[in-house]
């Protein structure tokens, strides 16, 4: 009898610890699906809402409205629960990003070049004259640049909400040529924000931008208000020339077949750390810092890719661009690309 008895409960135990973890599934796959249909809007806004509203029915009568049943006595409802997920899946994995939307300006470009030897010609190379209330002048240039010229690399990190969160740039310095600046952006389309959540549910396509500092870092630290702070690499000369190789393959890649951007796995920082991974001798930590972006700059400085001779409290302190640059409301792209660069050092490579 105390055998049975044990065994009773050892069923007992396993069926409810199923339920629960079936009962946790249809709460997060519900979340995770009526999120990306609020996102995606499939047809219509209306027919949208109305597939939320009948699968979150369904989903609450699956967790117990019928409370005094057990679950998976109503195996047909488990049935249809499961397929209908997994024809959510198909719909959501199927949806493919493209290059032909009615896209804002400033993505409105896509990068590509020609490369004969050392020599890039890079066209659509971003150079907006951006004014004081957020709107701008478009300009788009075709510009020659050496790679065996190439004398620095810069991370710049812009923050807009809070210390943990910060867009990432890559600047590069030529001996010879203005600084060259890169940035992984949402490619949003006309009249349409940016949206942190939406970045999970496939709602943005990704951008490589190359652009004019004057343009591209100018329009953070003067027109939007961020805090922008600059911070030169320590990179050997191969690495500097690899790391702008890797971002021509990035704008190859994205001509041919345009991705998603993820706001966690596939965003500014992260896919940076990617090509650097690729061109660095020695495999980089994975870091909880790459997703924390704000925090990447501290990464760089206890992996020695930041110049030791500060502390990082004085690095932030001297690499802040905003108070070089705000009361300027005009400037040359010589002069600006100057002022970020005041009183920092160059790292010895």
């Amino acid at each position: 009898m105390h055998n049975i008895g044990k065994t009773e409960f050892m069923k007992a135990l396993g069926a409810g610890v199923l339920h629960s973890l079936f009962s946790l599934f249809v709460i997060l796959s519900s979340l995770w699906l009526c999120m990306a249909l609020w996102i995606q809007e499939p047809i219509s806004w209306l027919f949208s809402r109305i597939l939320i509203g009948i699968w979150i029915a369904f989903a609450l009568s699956i967790l117990g409205i019928y409370a005094t049943q057990h679950v998976f006595s109503r195996k047909k409802d488990v049935i249809i629960y499961i397929l209908g997920f997994l024809c959510s899946l198909l719909w959501y994995f199927g949806l493919q990003a493209k290059q032909d939307r009615d896209w804002a300006p400033e993505v409105s470009q896509i990068l590509h070049y020609e490369k004969q030897g050392n020599i890039i010609t890079l066209h659509n190379i971003r150079n907006f004259d951006w004014h004081s209330d957020g709107s701008y002048t478009e300009r788009w240039e075709t510009r020659k640049f050496d790679l065996n010229q190439i004398t620095g690399v810069n991370i710049v990190t812009s923050y807009w909400m809070g210390p943990q969160i910060a867009h990432t740039l890559v600047s590069f310095d030529f001996a010879h040529s203005r600084p060259l600046t890169f940035s992984i952006e949402i490619r949003k389309e006309k009249n349409e924000e940016f949206s942190a959540i939406g970045g999970f549910f496939r709602k943005y396509e990704l951008s490589l931008v190359a652009a004019d500092e004057k343009d591209i870092v100018y329009t953070r630290s003067n027109v939007r208000g961020e805090q922008v702070y600059f911070f030169p690499i320590k990179m050997s000369k191969a690495e500097r020339i690899a790391l702008f190789e890797e971002y021509l393959h990035k704008a190859d890649e994205l001509a041919k077949h345009p991705k998603w951007y993820n706001t966690l796995t596939s965003n500014c920082t992260t896919l940076v750390f990617d090509m650097v991974q690729a061109v660095s001798p020695q495999k980089l930590p994975v870091d909880y810092r790459l997703f924390a972006s704000g925090y990447l700059p501290n990464y760089l400085y206890d992996l020695q890719a930041i110049s030791p001779q500060w502390d990082m409290r004085t690095w932030y302190l001297r690499a802040h661009v905003n108070p070089r640059v705000s009361s300027f409301q005009k400037l040359s792209s010589t002069d600006y690309s100057r002022l970020v660069r005041k009183g920092l050092p160059h790292p010895a490579q």
